[in-house]
């Protein structure tokens, strides 16, 4: 029971100012490291909001799965018409932490991302979000300290490395490295859960992304 309501109480914190305006340009999907410090104004969504001048539609839920997960806690329904010049999304740690323990992961990577980057369910949801003529902008994890220096860091090292294949075979897509601004060892950049971003964390994250959509980037 402990288990149902901390999972409800996380699907209602993340809820906490969800949507996409009309006419936003850019929208935010995805899992709890999109969401987290929405509930104070300071997620990535909003760091971005603040960075490009313009409103940013925000659709990312805690818990949240690429390839698993029902209604909004799958990442593709999050997105399903929803139409946008530019998607910003992350995705798969929770499938690993359903689907696997960190020392046997092959078969939910594979079917996450394949070696070549072009199959699985992170291809085909981006590969759907190109074909609307969004531009694609994928937020590779960073190591968290509760996992620094342990086997768990294997699975995301391989996902890294397809999802940069899968960006290398389409101009249209990005791939961001969220550890190129947070390291397991800066603790001020992480929640007291060692795992979710702090505020500061976030606005690194978003700044980072930021970079990446510089028609709409404020001077």
């Amino acid at each position: 029971m402990r288990y149902v309501l901390m999972i409800a109480a996380l699907a209602a914190l993340g809820a906490c100012g969800r949507g996409v305006p009309e006419g936003a340009r850019v929208v935010v999907a995805g899992d709890s490291v999109m969401a987290w410090n929405r509930i104070d104004g300071q997620s990535v969504a909003d760091v971005l909001s603040a960075r490009l001048g313009q409103s940013v539609g925000d659709v990312s839920l805690p818990l949240a799965q690429v390839a698993g997960g029902r209604g909004a806690l799958n990442i593709p329904n999050q997105l399903r018409g929803v139409t946008a010049d530019w998607i910003v999304l992350n995705g798969g740690a929770n499938d690993l932490g359903v689907g696997c323990d960190c020392t046997d992961c092959d078969a939910v990577v594979d079917g996450l991302i394949g070696p070549d980057g072009q199959t699985g369910a992170i291809p085909a949801l981006v590969k759907a979000l190109r074909a609307k003529g969004s531009r694609v902008v994928w937020a590779d994890y960073y190591t968290s300290p509760r996992y620094a220096g342990t086997a768990c860091t294997g699975p995301y090292q391989t996902m890294e490395d397809r999802l940069y294949r899968m960006a290398a075979a389409d101009d249209g897509i990005s791939v961001v490295d969220m550890e190129d601004v947070l390291t397991p060892d800066q603790t001020d950049l992480f929640d007291a859960d060692r795992l979710h971003p702090s505020p500061a964390g976030s606005k690194r994250i978003g700044n980072l992304i930021a970079d990446q959509i510089p028609a709409l980037a404020q001077p």
